[in-house]
């Protein structure tokens, strides 16, 4: 059975002569890699049990013609989830397939990071010195002189050197076996066949980190015929980049890493969560604010709990049986910066966890208001701490806006850090979004190991509750 599959979808739906043609411009490199990367995994039998990464690029349509397990990474990334492959599946062999541009720039941390790391995966590194499927920008490994759609008076000192990967990665303790090869001669591309086979036979074994560079022609950014791109690179690449086994250790088999276990009882026990059943107390979804999904924003100074308040939300959502979402999202600052949130509540699936025209606001201070204020949606709801944003614009008058004085009530209770909590209180006072004693749930779940602090997390929650109630009802006169 091929490793490729009978025939490519990606042009005319497969039909046709473009049904058995890649993507790939006459005499690239790439396809005649996948060749022999097809050929490894045919010979060693692991054709059902490989899973080929490949990031944006060229290579970034491998999945159509490898008839094995694959993965499309963001740009970049391919080493780290290539990683989580493996440590998903220990059993699997795992190919990071990758260009210079996205290896050696933009995933170069996750490259280096990979091969310190040194787990068994096999990293085939496509070196063509250009940006290729992106319109032939200089490249981390384009070579000095060499004109680009970057560099049109040619790379030069400004620029820095051409990056050595191969040798760079052969530096690290991590990794096993390193090679440079190259495809332009009969002799070379049976070398790489060999180096690219061996390079998976070690992980397959359990040994280690493999990393193969390959020295690939690109005749289109070169603009050269094929024969004469496989002549520069021979004649220019391998002065830079000179081929060879940069480093080969033999050691013993080592990753025997057991399959993790997705049961829902380990997962409840690592995240310290409990499998114990929780009382609900909706007696429907609250489809007053939204028929089947409700979305919030919570916003205010890096410290104000907004980010807190927001998970406790979701798992209120999540409690009675609904299903709840929570981003962060901060500024650069740990304490004073911008930090917001986005929550969903959804009677059956959030579909999308943003918010960026929310049905509720909750904002803990002016900037925010000002900010988010304008998104809400007719018909929504803004709760604002009254004690910090006095300025308050009008609103769009379908908007419920209810100010409550977060701050000065926390600080009454005598402990700031319990403003989320008035917060809270508010907003279930203004929009009835859950009973109370489902917030208070959730508050006596995220406290189960500091339970001195329900009484006064109680407080604060009752007292914003009030608040709001007297604002609503004095607004009402």
């Amino acid at each position: 059975m091929s490793v490729f599959y009978d025939k490519f979808e990606r042009h005319a739906h497969g039909e046709g002569l473009k049904g058995q043609s890649t993507h790939y411009c006459a005499g690239c490199g790439h396809g005649l890699v996948h060749k022999l990367l097809s050929q490894a995994i045919e010979e060693l039998g692991i054709q059902d049990n490989t899973v080929i990464v490949s990031p944006v690029g060229c290579s970034v349509f491998a999945y159509y013609y490898f008839d094995t397990g694959n993965t499309q990474a963001a740009h970049g990334r391919a080493a780290a989830v290539a990683l989580g492959h493996k440590m998903a599946n220990p059993e699997a062999t795992v190919v990071s397939y990758q260009g210079d541009g996205d290896l050696a720039s933009i995933g170069l941390a996750e490259t280096v990071a990979a091969a310190q790391l040194g787990a068994p995966i096999t990293v085939i590194f496509i070196n063509n010195a250009i940006y290729g499927m992106t319109g032939g920008q200089m490249a981390p490994t384009t070579l000095m002189g060499q004109t680009t759609a970057t560099s049109p008076d040619g790379r030069n000192q400004f620029n820095g050197q051409p990056i050595k990967m191969a040798e760079l990665i052969a530096q690290l303790d991590g990794p096993v076996y390193v090679e440079r090869v190259a495809l332009y001669s009969p002799a070379d591309r049976k070398k790489a066949a060999k180096a690219i086979k061996k390079a998976i036979q070690l992980q397959k074994e359990g040994r280690g980190y493999s990393f193969i560079e390959v020295l690939a022609e690109c005749p289109t950014h070169l603009k050269m015929a094929p024969d004469k791109a496989e002549a520069w690179v021979k004649e220019n690449m391998t002065k830079i980049f000179p081929l060879g086994v940069k480093k080969d250790t033999t050691v013993e088999p080592w990753f025997n890493r057991p399959q993790p276990c997705f049961k829902a009882e380990t997962f409840v026990k690592a995240v310290g969560a409990s499998s114990e059943a929780v009382q609900k107390h909706c007696k429907a979804f609250p489809s007053h604010l939204n028929p089947a999904d409700i979305s919030l924003k919570l916003a205010g100074s890096g410290g104000d709990g907004a980010q807190t308040a927001a998970m406790l939300i979701a798992t209120a959502a999540i409690n009675e049986g609904f299903d709840g979402t929570h981003i962060p999202a901060y500024g650069p600052e740990s304490r004073g910066g911008t930090s917001y949130a986005d929550v969903h509540v959804a009677k059956d699936e959030v579909l999308n966890p943003a918010s960026p025209t929310p049905d509720i606001l909750l904002a803990f201070n002016a900037p925010s208001l000002a900010k988010f204020g304008v998104t809400v949606k007719k018909g929504g709801c803004i709760i604002y701490d009254s004690s910090i944003a006095k300025d308050v614009k009008p609103m769009d008058p379908s908007i419920t806006v209810v100010g409550v004085p977060f701050t000065e009530i926390a600080a009454g209770l005598g402990k700031m850090v319990v403003k989320n909590i008035v917060a809270l209180g508010a907003l279930q006072a203004a929009t009835n979004l859950f009973p109370k004693e489902t917030f208070m749930a959730a508050v006596k779940q995220a406290l189960k190991d500091k339970a001195s602090l329900i009484p006064l997390n109680e407080q604060a929650f009752q007292a914003g509750m009030d608040a709001a109630q007297a604002f609503l009802a004095n607004k009402k006169k």
